[in-house]
């Protein structure tokens, strides 16, 4: 994807460093000349920010903008025309807190590229696309280096099948850091369509949420366990509806998010 990168702020421009150093695809970053930095490789505009997008906005697959959704929403409503032709949207905010898929989620791809920033950032995207929004199944994961996709997916449909859940209901999947680039794990969530959330090995340190803990996970990596942890650390309101289950290089953990207690 083609992406176009834009900040407006000082800390904006932090977080789009953050942002363009992680991303694997084309990236042309864009700031104001009042912001000029000599440690980021930018292009420098001097008009005003309406008209710079203007001429942009069809020449790019994607835009990533660091600053406040009004000022996006206001910036590109002249130029939307549809779901299918529409470059994905996606807003941060200045700090890099919050991640939002705001424009062509689904077809455009702005979903996905939430999700990627997201794991950048450490923090959580915001999807709001009807279809997404009725998911509630998490998978957690963890696996040896190395791992196959074929491997993963017979995991996680093997996993599905014991929870008594469809695939259709997975939001997205989780696993720790040390696997972000596994990748037989990211090929198999690719192709089954299963966005990915990237835990720290801090937030499964200070998961207050009961879950197995295993000594070779903790003399390995530091941290009692992966598939279980990232499972309920990757969803809202999450509870475990299958607990770790271990097969052949790989484990899996299931949890179901806003579950009734």
């Amino acid at each position: 994807m083609k992406l176009a990168l834009t900040a407006i702020t000082n800390d904006g421009i932090n977080v789009a460093k953050r942002i363009k150093e992680k991303l694997d695809c084309e990236v042309t970053v864009f700031l104001p000349q009042k912001l000029m930095q000599t440690n980021l490789e930018a292009t420098y505009y001097s008009r005003k920010f309406g008209d710079q997008i203007a001429e942009l906005f069809s020449h790019y697959e994607g835009f990533i903008f660091i600053m406040a959704s009004g000022i996006v929403v206001r910036t590109i409503a002249p130029h939307i025309t549809d779901k299918y032709t529409d470059p994905a949207v996606v807003v941060v905010d200045d700090v890099g807190r919050f991640v939002i898929s705001l424009l062509s989620g689904h077809e455009g791809g702005a979903n996905n590229l939430a999700h990627n920033v997201a794991n950048i950032l450490h923090t959580d995207a915001v999807i709001t696309t009807g279809t997404e929004a009725q998911k509630d199944i998490i998978i957690g994961m963890g696996c040896k280096r190395g791992i196959g996709s074929n491997e993963v997916k017979d995991a996680i449909n093997r996993a599905l099948a014991a929870a008594e859940v469809s695939i259709n209901r997975v939001r997205l999947a989780g696993t720790v850091d040390l696997k972000a680039d596994e990748v037989g794990l990211l090929c198999a969530l690719e192709e089954l369509g299963i966005p990915l959330r990237v835990v720290s090995r801090s937030e499964i340190d200070t998961c207050a949420k009961d879950y197995s803990k295993s000594d070779f996970v903790i003399e390995k990596i530091g941290v009692g366990g992966v598939a279980e942890p990232a499972a309920l650390i990757s969803g809202r309101k999450t509870k475990l509806i299958l607990k770790r289950q271990t097969y052949p290089g790989i484990t899996v953990a299931i949890a179901q998010e806003n579950f009734s207690w």
